[in-house]
């Protein structure tokens, strides 16, 4: 997995109601309290009767005693807001049945028996949208983690795997399209009008995995021949308004199948390929076996509605979810705190599947921005924990940027130690003993550690140690040695004060100051708290580029100086150190400003280096467009406020703005020659036309910070002539963080185009609530009253609210008022869709890095939402953990 609507005018100001009765605090679950599950269930067969408000399941469940569990002579069925309407037990009715917490407990008395239950649910109220609920007339499910249990009485939990057989019936009218896991092997009409199918998933899954869809649907359609020659029929399922623009989703799809054939050697094993697109959906995509469910977000694109990025996205989300195919469900994870197993593993494959796509130095440099930016905050806040957690309350809170960015990091260093050949052995190797099994985190390391004869003892701490580790670089040179010292730190987390040494795999080189070569990259294994090495034959000092393609996960301290790093920033020859020196020189910059503050001297020193290599990078003609434009972006102010002990948002924001503006006025005629330069290059889908629509965002952004009267001609003209969504949205985006007449009009322009395209519409809340204009707070506030804006459609409350907390000078308003209005939406939002309000809770939960005044305002929203009663697992957690 990646990660009905309210009236107009949704009010996000909680009311009153009758308070529940005081909750039981939710229970801890450990990861070290696993046992098997004492029976297992071979074979499952449901029968749905389909109706929006009415759904009757019958299921059928095979069961027989685990030989490899302690005997037990009941079984636990979970279950979730259900009410059996008749239990049998070997075909006859039994009432010796009792409900516990939800779930349905039965005493067996023998070895092997025939389970019949059957439930009634309203998928039309279901407003969690967990299990099987209504989408805009259909019906479709999502059961990871725990949603099959508000489906059926079940073992609803990853290591009891299962075949299914399903049946399904409704009125041909409203559900002229049945789909599920697996094969169809029947179909039909009754006289009557109903619409039935029935499938068959030869494969055993966890019931997480099963899905369903019904609904009036239309399919782009293709084949593909597999590596061994069979032939499978792939279908993108969308509304019929929708099917122009999956035309990019079916290519990405065909791509990811001969990559993985080609990359790892997996070869896709059933007759038939679904994907549908769901309007209303709480996370990226679901990989369920042979019908993955996705958010139309990441399979609607063309280049009218979908910006560059948003094609990139497609790709890659359609990519991971099919990668899931044996990274996930061929091998799924024995328990949830083995999440990252397929997670983190699926991460790592949809990322190189990209990089050979797109181009590997300006992917991984997105993908190391994405971790900085989330999981670095996460790993030293009061959610930190491990990729591997050791306990959770709510599982829905552990699909986090640790265990999907970070888990694909700490893969990427075994592939890192054991070259691309071994590595590919060792998963080959996984996949050969774990296939059709529920495997564990320490089962995939041992194949890593076998196939490619690698010691991954002392490695094994990244799994069960949270904290990103700080390095401490010490270069002196002496006669003609450079002696580099290395030094590591990990800072105490939540329950883990204190830590051990991991091995950091570190990518290096030495390079000349005159010729700008070096003598090659050497990779050491830093695995002690200190390391000195030491290299012989340089006269003269070396420039050291350390951490190149970021070969770990870590922070780097170094004291260097401002001409070393422009040197680099101009010379070095990996993409990526490249780009960490011209951050380096910006994050360097900006924490003093931010922080202690510069005297007039030392600031001039400071921006005049980074005007040196901007320039450098804007003149230098053998950069393609798309490394120039990742080059040019300044560290994000979030990653500024990572950097001090405690920050002042205010004081970041405006000297992160005031430095872009500086540059904007001193490399004005550079940035509008450039932009100018890129205007010229038609639209297509190519590096060059992709990195020219990069970098003239790029310059507007620095000239609109510098000029913004003029820029905000430049931007509506470009706006004008648009011939694609990246440029007309990036021109919009600068708009919107200006007070000009311009403004307006643009914004109004673009609503009126795309007032009926959802995802569109999206977009113009998002680029709003991020907006840097000074009146962001006030704009949200009217936005929340809009007619299209829906509080129960996960899409919309994520673009207007989740872009607002994440605007840094918005959300830290001084009265505290952004503070109060992600409080006051998680209060509304919780009794409705609680996965979906809990993941508001960490932009609060970083008051403890936060300047005094503001942290208190945080803390006290934190503490007026624990105070409410009946909060949900998932938010009471998360709320909890964030006050310590």
């Amino acid at each position: 997995m990646d990660i009905a609507h309210t009236p107009s005018g949704a009010d996000c100001t909680p009311q009153p109601t009758d308070a529940p009765p005081e909750p039981r605090e939710p229970p801890v679950i450990r990861r070290e309290d696993y046992e098997p599950y004492p029976w297992l269930v071979p074979e499952t067969e449901l029968n749905f009767e389909l109706e929006l408000e009415r759904v009757r399941i019958a299921s059928k469940l095979a069961v027989t005693r685990n030989p490899d569990a302690e005997p037990s002579s009941a079984i636990r069925l979970n279950g979730d807001g259900l009410e059996p309407l008749s239990v049998k037990v070997d075909g006859e009715v039994i009432s010796g049945w009792t409900l516990e917490g939800g779930d349905l407990l039965l005493d067996l008395p023998g070895d092997t028996h025939e389970i019949e239950i059957v439930t009634e649910i309203d998928p039309s109220a279901n407003t969690q949208l967990m299990g099987l609920y209504a989408s805009n007339g259909m019906l479709c499910t999502q059961c990871e983690a725990e949603g099959f249990r508000r489906i059926t009485f079940f073992p609803d939990r990853p290591d009891v795997l299962s075949t299914y057989r399903v049946s399904m019936r409704g009125p041909k009218a409203r559900f002229p399209v049945l789909l599920c896991n697996g094969n169809e092997v029947a179909s039909g009409e009754t006289e009557d009008g109903i619409n039935w199918a029935d499938w068959h998933d030869p494969w055993p899954k966890p019931s997480y995995l099963f899905a369903l869809v019904a609904g009036d649907l239309v399919a782009n359609s293709d084949v593909f021949t597999t590596m061994s020659g069979r032939l499978v029929t792939l279908n993108v399922w969308v509304r019929e308004e929708d099917l122009p623009r999956t035309g990019h989703a079916l290519e990405s799809l065909k791509k990811s199948m001969k990559w993985d054939e080609e990359t790892f050697g997996r070869e896709y094993d059933l007759d038939l390929y679904n994907i549908v697109a769901v309007s209303d959906f709480n996370m990226g995509a679901m990989e369920n076996k042979g019908l993955n469910i996705f958010n139309t977000k990441y399979v609607l694109a063309d280049p009218e509605t979908a910006t560059d990025g948003d094609f990139d996205a497609v790709e890659g989300v359609i990519a991971h979810e099919y990668f899931h195919n044996w990274s996930g469900n061929r091998v799924t994870c024995r328990d949830w705190f083995q999440l990252s197993l397929k997670e983190g593993f699926t991460v790592l494959r949809d990322q190189l599947f990209s990089q050979d796509m797109q181009g590997e130095a300006v992917k991984r440099i997105e993908d190391v921005r994405i971790l900085r930016s989330v999981q670095f905050p996460e790993d030293s806040g009061p959610l930190a924990h491990p990729i591997r957690p050791d306990s959770f309350r709510e599982i829905s809170n552990f699909y986090t940027s640790t265990v999907y960015n970070k888990g694909a990091e700490v893969i990427r260093m075994m592939r890192t130690m054991a070259g691309k050949e071994a590595f590919r052995t060792g998963c080959d190797l996984y996949f050969e003993r774990h296939d059709g099994e529920a495997a564990t985190c320490e089962n995939f390391v041992r194949a890593i550690e076998d196939g490619a004869g690698l010691d991954l003892a002392q490695f094994r701490l990244w799994y069960s140690q949270a904290g990103t580790p700080k390095v401490v670089i010490r270069l002196a040179h002496e006669g003609d040695v450079a002696r580099l010292t290395l030094s590591q730190d990990i800072p105490p987390t939540p329950e883990q004060p204190a830590k051990l040494p991991m091995p950091i795999p570190l990518r290096l080189a030495l390079l000349d100051r005159e010729s700008g070569r070096h003598r090659g990259e050497q990779m050491v294994v830093f695995d002690t708290a200190e390391k000195t090495l030491s290299f012989g034959g340089f006269a003269e000092p070396p420039v050291l580029s350390i951490n190149r393609g970021f070969s770990a996960p870590v922070t780097i301290e170094r004291a260097m100086p401002d001409e070393d790093l422009v040197f680099l920033a101009a010379h070095d020859d990996d993409a990526f150190a490249r780009y960490e020196a011209m951050q380096e020189l910006a994050v360097g910059y900006l924490v003093v400003a931010a922080g202690d503050g510069f005297d007039d001297v030392a600031r001039e020193r400071g921006r005049a280096a980074i005007r040196t290599a901007l320039a450098a990078i804007i003149a230098d003609e053998g950069l393609d467009d798309l490394m120039r434009g990742e080059l040019m972006t300044l560290p994000s102010q979030t990653y500024i406020a990572e950097q001090l002990l405690v920050a002042d948002p205010a004081r970041i924001h405006e000297e992160h703005e005031g430095l872009k503006a500086w540059l904007g006025a001193e490399l004005k005629s550079e940035l509008v020659a450039l932009h100018a330069q890129a205007c010229a290059v038609p639209y297509g889908l190519g590096r060059a036309a992709r990195g020219a629509r990069k970098v003239k965002t790029r310059a507007l952004t620095y000239l609109a910070a510098g000029d913004p009267e003029r820029t905000a001609e430049i931007a509506s003209s470009q706006y004008d002539v648009a011939d694609n969504m990246t440029d007309r949205q990036g021109a919009l985006m600068v708009l919107t963080g200006l007070d000009t007449p311009q403004r307006t009009g643009k914004l109004l322009d673009f609503y009126n185009r795309y007032q009926d395209n959802a995802l569109v519409v999206d977009k113009w809340f998002a680029l709003q609530a991020m907006s840097l204009h000074a009146e962001t707070l006030e704009h949200v506030k009217a936005l929340a009253e809009h007619p299209q804006f829906a509080l129960r459609n996960p899409n919309r409350v994520r673009s207007l609210y989740m872009a607002f907390a994440g605007n840094q000078h918005a959300f830290h308003a001084a009265n505290g008022e952004g503070y109060r209005m992600i409080a006051d939406l998680i209060l509304t939002l919780d009794p409705i869709n609680p996965q979906t309000a809990a993941r508001f809770v960490p932009p609060l939960g970083r008051w403890r890095r936060i300047e005094p005044h503001r942290a208190a305002l945080m803390r006290g929203e934190l503490e007026r939402i624990a105070a409410v009663k009946g909060l949900s697992r998932d938010t009471y957690e998360q709320v909890t953990r964030s006050l310590g």
